[in-house]
């Protein structure tokens, strides 16, 4: 087995921590390995005036991950981590995501300048995001809501929504605040001498495909580097992985699909959830699906029959 490794990562703070997880989970399971980490900046990165709103300019997930994915396929790194959320259905030909971290909390939670979560703000009020299924999930609450495109890392959001003075409230994602430091115990966040209100959204809103999860993706023909990965691979959270994956593939999704998955396990069952919006707006089409803990895509596949009989289907 080899001694050393080369990591590939996003230069944001959340994709650092991400790393440092990952460096951390490899150094227990192999405590000799050398570690290198080299950054990289994403077309996503830099090119902070797209629209990740509009279907013409987002461009697909590929804006947060092409990067990596070529430096793995010269051979200039060796492992390509990613937020899963952020990787299209379909990986490169000669890539694979060969493993993945256990599942943070894979909710999202509504920041906010008042208290009570959604149902605190005031009718009208203006919310930030980037996300299209955060978008319809929220008009679908509360039609009321205005949606403003707020891209950027978690503390650019942040400040931005402090300094605002029209902006109620964002939508960020629990795993990344936790894996960032922050405390959300109390119901509070506090942020450069600021104190902004936590509500959790996951009893109201289905998260991301691959939400809280850590991808770990290879080249297919390094079996030396998947034998390292694999003292740290999560099972459980894969087949979950394997299932959400699938009904992408499925619906040929990519970060303007306006869908949401909740994707869970008990003993030998494996439990699906989704809501699927049309761009046009109207009610979502749902789906609850369940089957063997061995089988995800079949799983998967019984979802996606459920949302395709649906006349709103996009």
């Amino acid at each position: 087995m080899r001694n050393s490794i080369v990591l590939g990562t996003r230069s944001s703070a959340l994709a650092l921590a991400q790393t440092a997880l990952t460096k951390d989970a490899l150094l227990r399971a192999h405590p000799a390995l050398g570690i290198e980490v080299k950054p990289f900046t994403t077309r996503g990165d830099r090119k902070l005036d797209l629209s990740l709103l509009k279907a013409d300019e987002a461009g697909g997930k590929g804006l947060f991950t092409k990067e990596l994915e070529e430096a793995l396929l010269a051979g200039g790194i060796d492992v390509a981590i990613h937020s899963l959320k952020d990787l299209p259905a379909h990986n490169p030909p000669g890539l694979e995501v060969c493993a993945v971290l256990e599942r943070a909390a894979s909710g999202d939670m509504l920041i906010s300048k008042a208290p009570r979560g959604v149902d605190g703000l005031e009718t009208g009020a203006r919310v930030g995001t980037s996300s299209v299924r955060r978008a319809h999930q929220l008009r679908w609450l509360r039609p009321d809501l205005e949606i403003q495109e707020w891209r950027g890392n978690v503390q650019t959001r942040l400040r931005k929504l402090i300094e605002s003075p029209i902006v109620s409230g964002i939508v960020l994602a629990e795993a990344g605040l936790e894996r960032l430091g922050f405390s959300l115990s109390d119901g509070t966040i506090a942020f450069e001498g600021t104190d902004l209100y936590a509500a959790s959204l996951a009893d109201c809103m289905l998260p991301a495909i691959g939400q809280g999860v850590i991808a770990l993706q290879t080249r297919k023909a390094d079996m030396d580097t998947a034998a390292l990965l694999g003292a740290i691979h999560h099972e459980q959270t894969f087949l979950t992985v394997r299932a959400e994956r699938e009904l992408q593939r499925l619906l040929e999704g990519d970060c303007t699909l306006p869908i949401g998955v909740r994707c869970t396990t008990d003993g030998s069952r494996l439990f699906l959830r989704a809501v699927l919006f049309s761009p046009g707006g109207g009610a979502p089409s749902e789906a609850s699906a369940d089957g063997p803990i061995s089988n995800p895509e079949a799983v998967a596949a019984h979802a996606f029959a459920q949302l395709n009989t649906q006349s709103n289907h996009p």
